[in-house]
């Protein structure tokens, strides 16, 4: 599995810890995740997908489309 969240962070350039204030999460959560340390749950994974603009198909790497509406 290719995990995006990283990937995606990057590239909007967001750190960290801003995203961390806009989800109302720790840091240390998404470091985690990043890092395939935790997994996140249903719930959390919408919240990134729909952060980011994107399916999650392709946060969670099944899919190189990017839009939500396939």
């Amino acid at each position: 599995m290719k995990f995006r969240l990283k990937e995606l962070r990057k590239q909007r350039k967001v750190s960290q810890v801003k995203l961390a204030m806009d989800l109302s999460m720790s840091q240390n959560s998404i470091s985690r995740y990043e890092n395939l340390e935790r997994q996140a749950d249903y719930l959390t994974l919408i919240r990134f997908a729909d952060y980011f603009g994107v399916s999650l198909d392709y946060l969670l790497g099944r899919t190189d489309k990017k839009d939500i509406n396939r």
